[in-house]
């Protein structure tokens, strides 16, 4: 497999160098953010080597290619396009709504500990073979070998370490994520967990509490091993109080002061208020949590887990790395956690959704797809199982949920918790005590056949549906232009009309996107220039694409870069595929408030499947909406 050439191949269809603002990636997904997201063409990525599937979520643009292989790839595209300034989380953070900045939050500072926590999650697991009573005369591992017994000891050391010291995790990725000096979040962090405290794990033990006296109070002096909302809120005040500083503070004195200042004034708030009021807040989370499942038991398994890809779609499982975090840090209250068989439920139902989708499709390329995704999914990576085939497909999704539903159904009946952290799917049984693997096991098959069962009684509605959006997608049989003759092509907007290659924009100008004109309007409506069906419309509503009748595929773009303003001053006046005829107003655009934001309001009308015909322009000082614009005549050679 040829890396670069991938790589260059993504570069290209994504818009180019120059449309790329940042690129990374995370477990299988490269992730963009483009200058202008209408230049990206998904139907050509999804035809590259190794491409499982793309979306946009908010503004970023996610190509999905599969662990092991996303960041082979992605070290490519950075190496061909050279330096690139990541987006600032200032910037980003006010795109989307409240709940998506929160969970995309959660995300930020989470997802770059995650693999710490994990080590740790499996080395306990591996602790857990070990020291567990599998054998006769409740004999472990150890017992039977005891010179195992300080490896064994060694490994649970080892496995406790990323859960005593979370807070210094935590605290370096949210300080990071609040715009704080990191470093400065560790230090908090330590002084969270500093050995001089009495353990936080000790606390109802019966062990006397030590307390300082601070200014006629007496504040308890005892860290906050394994906790979780205390150093997030300690983080973003730490990080507020040092940007602060900065503003206020002479540049002489900063470097010296500041640090001193944030630390000192952050601790006290720390150990006074905020770490005993939000330590009490999530154990009362933890709590609840553990008490719903044990409450509602089955039910309340099964509804998880019917929901649970669902929630994954969304990203706000995200949201849920905190609170099992939490159940994880005070196993000895919860037990462990749910969440985590849950997930491991739903993964494994996706994997045996998209093997049935193997076994009975007889489409090439979905075949190497799904031999792929499938296995990818059931080893705990979904997102080229769901974004590649699943959610595509429909039925599949459904069946999915259904198998999550009655594996974690299951596993709710008979209790069975997480210990640790890992791989959620067949690898979990790591995870989980070795006395529940035989009932985790018998989860994981049920949630597998349901799902396949599922799949293979819907196959007949899933190959009507696949065709029927084939069918659809092909062009329709009904006079070409070779036997009606040329079309013409209105003016959409009335304005000054120059040819495409005059436009200011230069991805328009080279006519990367087709042939046709850019036209300087003076009208603030988009009208059809021509009998067609509305092919797309974009959520952002400054831009629309039609087909006529005769095939002839027209994208009109309202703007240069207003996609930023995220519909603001724009209004789309149809349907996608409603069918228009000629001077159909299609969209109304603010001329002042485009202009007001700094955009110009420039809009392109362009013929984008221009290869498959004879493009002829007509330049006009002034032109309406009766004017015609673009000829589109059938190639000689046809």
């Amino acid at each position: 497999m040829d890396y670069a050439a991938i790589a260059a191949q993504i570069i290209e269809h994504v818009g180019g160098k120059s449309n790329i603002r940042s690129v990374q990636h995370c477990a299988t997904r490269l992730r963009f953010q483009l200058n202008n997201s209408d230049l990206r063409n998904e139907e050509a990525i999804t035809d590259i080597e190794g491409v499982k599937g793309v979306f946009m979520t908010n503004s970023q643009f996610q190509i999905i290619l599969g662990s092991g292989l996303v960041n082979l790839v992605c070290d490519e595209v950075q190496k061909q396009i050279g330096t690139i300034t990541n987006v600032e989380p200032a910037e980003e953070e006010k795109k989307g709504s409240a709940v998506q900045r929160f969970i995309k939050m959660f995300s930020d500072i989470f997802v770059p500990i995650i693999p710490a926590i994990v080590a740790g999650g499996l080395l306990m697991g591996i602790n857990n073979v070990l020291t567990a009573a599998m054998f006769d005369g409740g004999k472990s591992i150890i017992d039977l070998f005891p010179q195992f017994r300080d490896l064994a000891t060694c490994i649970n050391i080892f496995a406790n370490a990323p859960f005593t010291f979370l807070p210094v995790l935590i605290g370096f990725s949210a300080t990071k994520r609040f715009g704080g000096n990191p470093y400065l979040g560790a230090a908090m962090g330590m002084i969270m967990v500093h050995p001089d405290l009495l353990n936080a794990y000790s606390l109802g033990t019966g062990v006397e509490v030590p307390t300082w006296n601070l200014f006629g109070l007496s504040v308890d002096a005892v860290g906050y091993q394994g906790t979780v909302l205390p150093v997030l809120a300690v983080s973003w005040i730490l990080a507020n109080i040092e940007k602060r500083l900065h503003k206020v503070t002479p540049t002489w004195l900063d470097n010296l002061t500041t640090p001193l200042l944030s630390i000192m004034v952050t601790a006290f708030i720390t150990f006074l208020l905020v770490g005993p009021v939000l330590r009490g807040a999530g154990n009362i989370l933890a709590d609840g949590i553990t008490w719903l499942y044990n409450t509602l038991g089955p039910i309340g398994g099964g509804l998880f887990g019917l929901v649970y890809a669902p929630i994954t779609l969304t990203g706000m499982h995200h949201s849920f790395i905190p609170i099992e975090t939490q159940l994880l840090a005070s196993i000895a209250v919860t037990g462990g956690s749910f969440i985590f068989i849950t997930a491991s439920m739903n993964n494994v139902a996706q994997g045996a959704a998209v093997l049935a989708v193997l076994f009975k499709t007889k489409d090439v390329k979905l075949k190497s797809i799904c031999s792929a995704a499938g296995v990818s999914a059931l080893l705990g990576i979904t997102e080229p199982a769901m974004f590649g085939v699943t959610l595509k497909l429909r039925y599949p999704f459904y069946a999915a949920m259904a198998g999550s539903a009655v594996g974690s159904a299951w596993c709710a009946l008979f209790h069975i918790l997480a210990q640790a952290l890992g791989a959620a799917g067949l690898p979990g049984f790591i995870s989980v005590l070795p006395q529940d693997w035989a009932m985790f096991g018998v989860g994981l098959l049920l949630s597998m056949a349901t799902s396949a069962i599922v799949t293979l009684l819907f196959w007949n509605k899933i190959e009507d549906s696949s065709n029927d959006k084939k069918a659809k997608e092909q062009p329709k049989a009904v006079a070409s232009i070779k036997e009606q003759g040329p079309v013409e092509l209105m003016c959409a907007v009335k304005g000054n009309v120059r040819n495409i290659t005059c436009a200011d924009d230069p991805a328009f100008a080279g006519e990367g996107m087709g042939k046709g004109v850019c036209i300087d309007p003076i009208d603030q409506t988009i009208v059809a220039p021509c009998d067609a069906t509305v092919a797309f419309t974009f959520p952002t509503k400054h831009a629309i694409g039609l087909v006529n009748a005769q095939g002839v595929e027209l994208m009109i773009h309202c703007g240069i870069d207003t996609v930023n303003l995220n519909g603001e001053g724009f209004e789309t006046l149809v349907s996608q595929g409603e069918n228009v005829s000629t001077h159909t107003p299609l969209i109304r655009f603010d001329k002042e408030k485009i202009k007001a934001a700094g955009y110009s309001d420039q809009t392109m009308m362009i013929v984008t499947n221009s290869d498959d015909y004879e493009i002829e322009v007509h330049e006009h000082e002034q032109a309406d909406n009766d004017t015609s614009v673009i000829t589109v005549r059938k190639k000689k050679n046809d």
